[in-house]
């Protein structure tokens, strides 16, 4: 009995930090919010300040708030950016991939879904800045000197300006982690394998039929593309399950 409340009492400053972001994330506090003071936080949970500053430096690790000195800081809610949550978010997914033993043919299937789900509106938005990018990576992996490594990095920026070109910023988050974190998986198991020069066929159809607007045509070269990495994969996870 003792320890189970010495282990409530250092749960403190984590029940105060999940308190507030519970807050955060129902609306009740909102983008550039002030939290109450230190002292006023004190009161509401019933402890000393020292575990309200802990908790408060969780929510900061978190990047749920931000801090500010002065007659006017305090603790804020932090307003997060696109940009921002899809670095997390390609990294929670590289970490989840690495970690955990992912089916090479269920993260290809998935990679590639998601990806086709936004080919039409790339098809119906894409800007000349969004056909610029892909066709400087186009350009890029065509160098024979390219070395693998970066090779594998234009194929992942390929797929991102791909992304990006459907000018919508939820989809472009969603689909951060399937190309930043698959898209690299996929790679390091295929790309000693598979052939450059195919690659950049299909990377140059794919960039075509989004010129033209035509995301039916799109959706076709994914699809070869998908059957292609298929292919080298399950002939590289033979190969090494022969040697094993």
């Amino acid at each position: 009995m003792k320890r189970d409340k010495q282990n409530q009492r250092s749960d403190l400053p984590a029940q105060i930090a999940k308190a507030i972001r519970d807050s955060i994330l129902e609306g009740h506090l909102t983008a550039d919010d002030r939290l109450p003071s230190e002292s006023d936080l004190a009161e509401t949970f019933e402890v000393s300040r020292p575990t309200v500053r802990e908790a408060l430096k969780r929510l900061a690790a978190q990047s749920l708030i931000r801090t500010e000195r002065g007659a006017f800081g305090g603790a804020f809610v932090r307003r997060l950016s696109y940009g921002e949550a899809q670095a997390q978010h390609a990294t929670t997914s590289t970490l989840l991939l690495s970690i955990n033993e992912v089916d090479f043919k269920v993260a290809c299937e998935a990679r590639y879904a998601m990806e086709k789900s936004c080919t039409a509106l790339a098809a119906q938005r894409r800007s000349a800045d969004d056909l610029a990018a892909v066709r400087a990576e186009i350009h890029r992996q065509s160098q024979p000197e390219l070395s693998d490594e970066a090779f594998c990095a234009s194929d992942v920026a390929l797929h991102r300006a791909l992304v990006d070109a459907a000018s919508n910023p939820i989809l472009s988050y969603q689909l951060a982690g399937a190309v930043e974190a698959m898209q690299p998986l996929m790679n390091m198991i295929t790309f000693s394998a598979r052939s450059r020069g195919h690659i950049v066929q299909l990377h140059t159809r794919l960039a075509d039929a989004i010129e033209a607007r035509d995301a039916t045509g799109a959706d076709a070269v994914l699809a070869e593309l998908e059957r292609y990495t298929l292919e080298l994969g399950e002939r590289f996870i033979a190969a090494r399950q022969s040697n094993a």
